[in-house]
């Protein structure tokens, strides 16, 4: 792919200066300094603050791989959690920027963190550095980053959900590997491989007003409108996706017996992890941040062969591909004096700088198939019996995925979480049955939205 950026930045860098330097210092320059320092002998330092550490994201390799390309741009890392917590890394970079700290770029690990500190005035929009270039970023990328019509950010990895698939149970019930199933489908599939030793799968949610993504099943397999509040700020609980998600959980719950029970997943506080690896579910709904254990690791070790099949659509004439989605979202911080500079960096370590890494599938639709088997491969290699893993149908399923667009998280989240929880429970449990458990759930829901208002 040609990029008329990567090839005229190198020769346009000391033009840029010169031009900076005869404007009489009246005018801004890109990076909004009154001197371009791309034009001198020094080089620009940015900072980089980042959630990742050093084990999970290979950083030392990479940026020396950034520096070489770009060698009038110097990159600061600063890894705010050693441990990886996205927490800490967030609470540490609230304080850096309270403080006045030098901010550049900015990673988010997903997009609460990302939509909050877009609000907050914290992250700069890159629209006019994407049009410069002249692409379109739902076409170079599977995630879809726009806020408020603006984009704020470049995703960096792309690990879509899927369906972990036992494929010693799939044999035994004469089952194929989907590769495009609707719900329906995965329904008849969950009652064909349950038998007296296992269930034909496991949701690991809702739990404690977490794990929502197991309530938004069917909303999910959907390009817009997948959460709870719409764009707009209304309700989103009278949607027949909500519905049809509630009434699937019953169904195989209490219907087919083809699901773990709740009450077990609970009381018992089962793990997905157990439940795949010990063969006590043939198909697991999950991240594919699971890609790293799929072989097996020395906690869970690997008895049987493992398949991957897409996340679902919801009607059989659907494009399908869409899943929840988790990514990193690379963002040039609003008060950063060198904003041409760290937008070089995020469009070069979103795209070539993924293949670098090695670490992590990218959400670049440019990679090419045998980089993407080389990425693969490597993350494979890492597990205890890669050869168990059918590699052909989860580079299938990464290649065919893609996000739904972006709908700005609430402050009130938590609360609409709690009482969907809570009102499924009645559900679940037997004490309401779907129409009472929606109405309950839009009239409370109705009045935490007016109370925020």
């Amino acid at each position: 792919m040609k990029r008329k950026f990567w090839s005229t930045l190198a020769a346009s860098t000391m033009l840029i200066g010169v031009l900076a330097g005869c404007s009489a210092g009246g005018g801004e320059s890109t990076s909004g300094t009154e001197t371009d320092s791309k034009g001198s002998d020094e080089a620009v330092t940015i900072k980089f603050h980042t959630h990742g550490n050093e084990t999970s994201y290979n950083w030392e390799k990479t940026i020396a791989a950034f520096e070489e390309e770009f060698p009038k741009i110097d990159v600061d890392l600063v890894i705010l959690s050693e441990k990886g917590d996205t927490q800490e890394a967030t609470q540490k970079l609230d304080l850096a920027a309270a403080s006045g700290e030098q901010l550049d770029v900015l990673m988010f690990s997903d997009p609460a963190s990302y939509a909050q500190r877009v609000a907050l005035g914290m992250v700069a929009p890159i629209d006019e550095f994407i049009e410069e270039e002249g692409y379109e970023l739902n076409e170079e990328y599977k995630v879809d980053t726009k806020i408020n019509d603006s984009y704020y950010a470049l995703p960096g990895k792309f690990n879509p959900w899927y369906v972990l698939l036992n494929k010693n149970h799939l044999d035994e019930a004469g089952l194929e590997v989907p590769a495009d199933w609707t719900w329906d489908e995965y329904m008849e599939y969950a009652k064909k491989l349950t038998t007296d030793d296992h269930y034909g799968t496991y949701f690991h949610g809702p739990q404690g007003g977490g794990w929502m993504e197991f309530m938004k099943l069917a909303l999910a397999s959907e390009e817009d409108n997948t959460e709870f509040v719409k764009a707009d700020g209304t309700s989103n609980f009278d949607s027949p996706l909500f519905k049809k998600t509630l009434e699937m959980r019953e169904q195989m719950e209490k219907v087919d017996k083809s699901a773990t029970p709740y009450t077990d997943i609970i009381s018992q506080k089962l793990h997905y992890r157990n439940q795949f690896f010990g063969q006590d579910a043939s198909m697991v709904l999950i991240g594919s941040w699971m890609n790293t254990e799929l072989g097996g690791t020395d906690q869970f070790p690997l008895d049987f062969n493992v398949a991957v099949a897409p996340y679902p659509k919801n009607e059989e004439g659907d494009a399908g591909g869409f899943s929840p989605v988790t990514t990193d979202f690379m963002s040039v911080a609003a008060n950063s004096e060198h904003k041409e500079e760290a937008y070089t960096f995020i469009r070069w370590y979103t795209t070539e700088g993924q293949v670098v890494q090695g670490k992590n599938v990218p959400s670049w639709n440019g990679v090419s198939e045998e980089d993407l088997d080389s990425i693969i491969d490597g993350i494979l290699a890492g597990t205890a019996t890669p050869e168990k893993v059918d590699k052909e149908s989860l580079v299938n399923v990464l290649k065919g995925a893609k996000s739904s667009k972006i709908i700005p998280p609430v402050p009130y989240q938590a609360e609409l979480y709690k009482v969907v929880n809570e009102e499924y429970e009645k559900l679940i449990l037997g004490d309401q049955d779907i129409d009472a458990t929606i109405k309950a759930t839009q009239e409370r829901a109705q009045e935490i939205i007016d109370n925020n208002k």
